[in-house]
C-alpha cells in the first residue's frame, strides 16, 4: 500500500559527491518524516537525516556539513545530497518515512529496500 524506492547509488571516488532520491507512492494521504539511514557491511543500521514536513531537519553529528536532506512534499519525494565522500561512507543506503495512508488512518513506518554507495579509488 505504501512503497519507497531509492535511487541515486553507484560508486564514487573519495572526495566525489552522489545525490540520492526517495520516491514514496501508493496509499498516502501525508507524509509527516522522511528519513535516511545507512548500514555498512557487518555494523548495524544508523541514522542519517530526517526532515519533517515543515521542512525541520537533523543530522548525525559525524556528517553534518557534508550531507544535506532535502524534500518536495507534493511529489512525496526526497533526496540526499552527499558531498566530500569518504571511504567510510560506503553502505546501503535505505529510506524511511512516517505515512499516514488515509485521512482517518494512523501513521505507520515504511522502509525502501535500499541503494548501494560504494566510496573507492
Amino acid at each position: 500500500q505504501v512503497q519507497l524506492v531509492e535511487s541515486g547509488g553507484g560508486l564514487v571516488q573519495p572526495g566525489g559527491s552522489l545525490r540520492l532520491s526517495c520516491a514514496a507512492s501508493g496509499s498516502i494521504f501525508s507524509i509527516y518524516a522522511m528519513a535516511w539511514y545507512r548500514q555498512a557491511s557487518g555494523k548495524q543500521r544508523e541514522f542519517v537525516a530526517v526532515i519533517t514536513s515543515d521542512g525541520s531537519t537533523s543530522y548525525a553529528d559525524s556528517l553534518k556539513g557534508r550531507f544535506t536532506i532535502s524534500r518536495d512534499n507534493a511529489k512525496n519525494t526526497m533526496w540526499l545530497q552527499m558531498n566530500s565522500l569518504k571511504p567510510e561512507d560506503t553502505a546501503v543506503y535505505y529510506c524511511n518515512a512516517n505515512v499516514r495512508p488515509t485521512k482517518g488512518s494512523n501513521y505507520g513506518t515504511y522502509w525502501g529496500q535500499g541503494t548501494q554507495v560504494i566510496v573507492s579509488s
